[in-house]
């Protein structure tokens, strides 16, 4: 019995077209496919001339921006090649007879380094046949250089292509070692005069805003150091340096082993909790499904 062939566009163009998609920009879909500019253009007018159809993009000086026939094909596209790429990476990463599945992750590195670093041996001894690839980086959900299963930032946030889930929640509030508070006591909130305060250049208000809060506007610290990163901030407090608004997720096995105090646990800012962001396609990933699982339920730990 004869079996007609089945009817398929060129892998490449479709490569070039999903990825021209999802980036918004034949430059970077370039660079994301190690090819030219003119190559992503020649497989995009391939593909459009293989289709008979109307033009799948339309063109800006900077951007590309789906037309709907464009957008209904990459709603087609995009699962497609999640589920190929899911299936090779399923035969391809053994571990003697036993297929391993890859979780590709991309968090921000504060979050990495101070909460899920700590918890990812529990996770591996719970879930062997789940290998972790994380990646750092702030870049926005919807700007990272390559594709993953699971991006975790701030939100709630929405973000074209992408589902989410709640993760952790989060507060912020002042931390300082036991130690300095020992040496410069901190009973009540206008001791802040006596100490130095820790701030992170991507939050320079925060201090300020916990101040006014707290009915202490015009209070002004003995000194300040200023760092780039949260977690050099709330390494600083760890050893004595001054005292840091602690993010009360990132913080909480400090606290729970007495390494940080919270001289006024009474008030807190409000901050942004942490959530899982699935490309299209990925949203029912079992195995991704079983991660942020365990990552909600860590969090509720944490809380």
């Amino acid at each position: 019995m004869f079996v007609p062939r089945r009817s398929l566009p060129p892998l490449n163009a479709v490569r070039a077209f999903e990825a021209a998609a999802r980036l918004g920009s034949f430059k970077e879909a370039a660079a994301e496919l190690s090819v030219t500019h003119g190559a992503v253009s020649q497989q995009i007018r391939l593909l459009e001339e293989w289709l008979g159809a109307p033009a799948l993009f339309r063109r800006s000086v900077r951007r590309v921006v789906l037309t709907p026939a464009g957008a209904a094909l990459l709603a087609e596209f995009a699962p497609a090649l999640d589920r190929i790429s899911a299936a090779v990476q399923q035969h391809r990463e053994r571990r003697g007879d036993a297929v391993v599945a890859v979780l590709r992750v991309n968090a921000l590195a504060t979050f990495s380094l101070r909460w899920l670093l700590p918890r990812m041996s529990r996770f591996r001894a719970e879930h062997p046949d789940i290998e972790v690839r994380l990646a750092t980086s702030n870049d926005p959900v919807d700007a990272l250089p390559e594709r993953f299963d699971v991006v975790i930032r701030g939100g709630p946030d929405t973000f074209h292509g992408f589902s989410s889930r709640f993760l952790v929640s989060e507060r912020r509030l002042p931390v300082c070692s036991p130690s300095l508070r020992t040496q410069v006591p901190l009973n009540e909130i206008a001791d802040l005069a006596k100490h130095t305060l820790l701030h992170v250049t991507s939050m320079p208000r925060l201090w300020r805003d916990w101040l006014t809060e707290a009915g202490q506007s015009a209070l002004e610290p003995a000194a300040a150091l200023t760092f780039d990163h949260f977690y050099l901030t709330i390494q600083a407090a760890l050893d004595g340096l001054g005292v840091a608004m602690g993010p009360t997720a990132l913080i909480a096995d400090d606290l729970a082993a007495g390494r940080l105090v919270t001289p006024f646990p009474a008030i807190s800012l409000p901050a942004r909790s942490y959530f899982a962001y699935f490309p299209a396609g990925r949203s029912n990933d079992p195995h991704s499904a079983v991660f942020c699982d365990w990552l909600e339920q860590q969090g509720r730990m944490t809380g």
